[in-house]
């Protein structure tokens, strides 16, 4: 199994959140999804995991009740926080029938939260990224899950460990309706109540950017593996491909070996060449290009060319937030 690129957050810390306007520098466009402004506009983005409660340690007593908050309480957490520019929710990239009902509550506590600003150009202050299952295995259960996650009203899917060109289509097309020469089910959900609008209306506005540039949904795609690294140039040139990532955690694993005596040698070397690869191929193809930073590497990664930045929930990942900020004079 792979490891996620970064920890999950444990259980938050209360503290006082910066109460600057989430996107105050973005471009006014009029439309719901901010994050498509910033990567227009070729400015940087700064997500955040999700806050999520700690988890008990194989072996170790189980948390006290008192320490676990219900999806209300994260969501709540989760908006007060205002500097990022999106939320990431990672738990559904495994075992998705468990962990999809446990995040239902959440996007519905971050819708009634008061995530969609309402008014004359109703805009996200929060849009939702969530990770997806591979496709690979079974493209047809995928299109499935990805139609459920889009029908809770999520701003973003985000493919992981892609292997191919071929692979990557096939998630593309299950973001759009066959009305739009995709795989999607006409099945919208909760979706249209919580974009604000009637399910006409979404129809039209849930395609993918920027092959519609009036599309409102973004796919990040995830090469973590050295079978998707060896065809890197074929995946960035998708169309509708919006931000490509290395999987720099998991590639940290894929560059490690055990020898004779069981001690593991990482070379960090090829690692770094992997994560450079990733980056030559979207500058080749002028796709934005992410990494899963942190305080301690944020600016270094924005001086190479990485634009799109997901970072772990928290003090350090707040403080990584105001260093790319101040980096990008946002």
């Amino acid at each position: 199994m792979r490891k996620r690129w970064i920890a999950a957050a444990g259980a938050a810390v209360t503290l006082a959140l910066p109460t600057t306007p989430v996107h105050a520098q973005a471009p006014a466009s009029g439309r719901l999804n901010p994050v498509i402004d910033l990567l227009a506009a070729k400015q940087p983005v700064f997500g955040l995991y999700a806050p999520a409660n700690r988890r008990a340690r194989p072996g170790a007593p189980a948390l006290p009740p008192d320490s676990v908050k219900t999806m209300a309480q994260l969501a709540q957490e989760a908006l007060a926080y205002k500097r990022a520019d999106y939320l990431f929710e990672g738990t559904m990239e495994y075992n998705f029938d468990q962990t999809f009902p446990q995040f239902q509550p959440f996007a519905a506590a971050i819708d009634a939260g008061g995530s969609l600003q309402k008014g004359k150009s109703p805009r996200f202050t929060h849009p939702v990224f969530v990770k997806t299952p591979e496709i690979a295995p079974d493209p047809a259960v995928a299109t499935a899950r990805i139609g459920k996650q889009l029908n809770e009203g999520v701003s973003g899917i985000v493919f992981v460990d892609v292997l191919s060109a071929d692979e990557l289509k096939k998630g593309i097309a299950a973001l759009r309706f066959k009305s739009n020469g995709g795989t999607r089910s006409d099945d919208v959900g909760q979706a249209p109540a919580r974009w604000g609008m009637t399910p006409a209306e979404y129809k039209q506005r849930a395609d993918l950017w920027p092959l519609n540039p009036k599309g409102e949904l973004v796919t990040f795609t995830i090469v973590e593996s050295k079978e998707g690294l060896s065809k890197i140039r074929e995946i960035a040139a998708v169309p509708g491909v919006g931000v490509l990532f290395p999987g720099a955690g998991t590639l940290r694993g894929v560059f490690t070996t055990t020898d004779a005596s069981g001690a593991r040698k990482f070379d960090e070397a090829a690692w770094e060449a992997a994560i450079q690869s990733v980056l030559a191929a979207c500058k080749e193809f002028n796709v934005p290009c992410g990494y899963p930073a942190g305080a301690a590497d944020i600016e270094m990664r924005m001086k190479q060319g990485f634009s799109v930045f997901v970072i772990g929930w928290g003090e350090p990942g707040f403080k990584a937030v105001e260093l790319g900020r101040a980096a990008a004079k946002r």
